[in-house]
């Protein structure tokens, strides 16, 4: 048997390559502690959709419920910049609103969730199936604002929350329109065939909210429903001072429950997914995790609402003038468990969700 020259010439450069990421991955071996954390995950940036699809006072309680949720990424650490806001009725500058510019999402009136620093970038009739589909496709109008796009790439993670009033298979906009679970499905896999999402997980607080997932193929989705085709999504207290009901009840559960996560919480997307039984929610939350390829409970659930840190925080002393690589490596792990014996350090935050008010 008789081999070309050519052949042998490819032969001999895909050994030259296979001996030299041979060679890399041998030499590149870090200590398991400081890799066990990039295992989890393979992104490398976190965005938000948050889309509030409902107009009109009485739907105070969407607003609200989008506004939570947006300030509950913004506190574990994902920036306006990666923050996609679209309100489709701003109750903050309604006429029927007695507290202009502010909006809660309880009646004791604990924090304005609207606050100083929102930064709303489709507002009022922007708010349309249009706009919503162009931005997760990426194809947005000639002219439309950075600040309005969804930027993503291979390595985002992304969450996309809707709230309004939907049906089996649709989600009214505007009450004008509305979107199919369908249009979603294409749309989703649009972004996953552009190479615009690493993992995505999709939450809709509305009635009938599983029917908008069913439609799903595209790999790496992990999706939770307030409640199941045909049922509806309820509404958890109202504010008798305005006459509407300030929060819906499993976005209320969510956010009780997101409230005690911090930005460096070891919590679960496991754990978030069971956050409203059936006896607080009265609706019951549907969860699809068959396209999702990682385990939800082995998931910190900052991998969605949280911003990536791919940081070691170390309280103790570190030589930084050692030349091997292995021995740095194994300073800054001695150092660190050194500190953790000694140290007080703790971090704390601020309380959002006033959750002792409804005990």
């Amino acid at each position: 048997m008789r081999i070309s020259r050519q052949t042998l010439l490819l032969l001999s450069m895909l050994f030259c390559i296979y001996t030299q990421i041979a060679g890399q991955e041998q030499n590149n071996q870090l200590p398991e502690k400081y890799v066990e954390s990039v295992q989890r995950s393979t992104h490398t940036n976190n965005w938000a959709v948050l889309v509030d699809a409902s107009r009109f006072w009485f739907n105070y309680r969407h607003v609200a419920n989008v506004l939570s949720i947006y300030r509950s990424v913004k506190r574990l650490g994902i920036p306006d910049s990666q923050i996609i806001l679209m309100l489709a009725d701003d109750m903050a500058c309604n006429a029927r609103n007695p507290r202009p510019g502010q909006v809660y999402n309880n009646a004791k009136q604990h924090i304005n969730v609207y606050g100083d620093d929102v930064e709303v970038d489709y507002r009022g009739y922007e708010v349309t199936v249009e706009n919503f589909v162009r931005l997760l496709t990426g194809r947005t109008q000639n002219g439309t604002a950075r600040s309005k796009k969804l930027l993503t790439d291979a390595g985002s993670n992304v969450l996309i929350y809707l709230t309004g009033h939907g049906g089996d298979g649709f989600l009214k906009f505007q009450d004008s329109e509305e979107i199919t679970s369908q249009e979603l499905a294409d749309a989703v896999e649009q972004m996953w065939e552009k190479k615009r999402y690493n993992e995505l997980f999709f939450m809709v607080d509305t009635c009938q909210a599983a029917s908008l997932y069913e439609k799903f193929t595209s790999p790496n989705v992990l999706a939770v429903a307030s409640s199941l085709v045909g049922e509806d999504s309820l509404s958890h207290h109202v504010d008798q001072s305005i006459g509407v009901y300030m929060i819906d009840r499993y976005t209320y559960y969510a956010l009780e429950f997101l409230e005690r996560v911090q930005p460096n919480s070891k919590k679960s997307m496991g754990e978030f997914l069971q956050v409203c039984p059936k006896r607080v929610c009265i609706s019951t939350v549907g969860v699809r995790k068959d396209l999702y390829r990682r385990d939800p409970n082995k998931v910190p659930i900052t991998d969605f609402f949280g911003s990536i840190r791919p940081t070691q925080i170390s309280t103790g002393r570190i030589n930084i003038t050692l030349e091997d690589e292995e021995d740095f490596i194994n300073a800054a792990i001695a150092a660190e468990e050194e500190a953790a014996q000694r140290s007080t350090f703790k971090v704390e935050f601020p309380s959002q969700f006033p959750t002792e008010l409804f005990k």
